[in-house]
């Protein structure tokens, strides 16, 4: 659980659960008002927490910003194919993303595409301009598609624990 694809498991129980939900909910969370929320007293639920801290299960925390308030932003939704399929060719391309800040997410698929990615740019001129960028920085794409996202109905909502973590029936 703590990279994605089940290798170092790490065992959670029903008060753990109830901790990473509320964490999800709300960060800033007081470690007293966390303790309350599910139930424990501060202490044990303190030490519980630094266990999934070190375990790897909490990765950070962020503050979720609000676009619209920061100006006027571009979103777009863009699939990428590579034009080869080596390990070296997917590590190139890969590190440009890792080092483009306006890609603020990007995942690696099955089936005909190799990437898709979130871009997050000041308008159409600059995402077009990063693209150009990459495309001269010879980092692998051989043809790319943008979508242009006209509006957001669901951002980055908190993981379903209960139904990830359940044991099927």
């Amino acid at each position: 659980m703590a990279d994605g694809r089940g290798a170092g498991m790490v065992k959670l129980d029903e008060v753990d659960v109830k901790i990473l939900a509320a964490l999800q909910r709300d960060g800033r969370m007081t470690k007293l008002k966390l303790a309350e929320t599910v139930n424990r007293s501060p202490t044990p639920c303190w030490e519980r927490l630094r266990r999934l801290e070190r375990a790897g299960v909490i990765a950070g925390y962020h503050a979720r910003l609000n676009l619209e308030a920061l100006g006027s932003t571009t979103t777009v939704l863009v699939e990428v194919t590579l034009k080869s399929h080596r390990h070296a060719d997917f590590q190139r391309f890969e590190d440009a993303v890792r080092a483009e800040p306006a890609v603020v997410e990007c995942y690696a698929t099955g089936g005909g595409i190799d990437y898709v990615a979130k871009v997050v740019a000041r308008d159409i001129d600059a995402y077009q301009r990063l693209m150009d960028r990459l495309l001269v920085e010879d980092v692998g794409i051989d043809r790319y598609f943008s979508y242009i996202v006209t509006k957001p109905v669901k951002e980055a909502a908190p993981l379903p624990l209960e139904g990830l973590l359940r044991p099927p029936v």
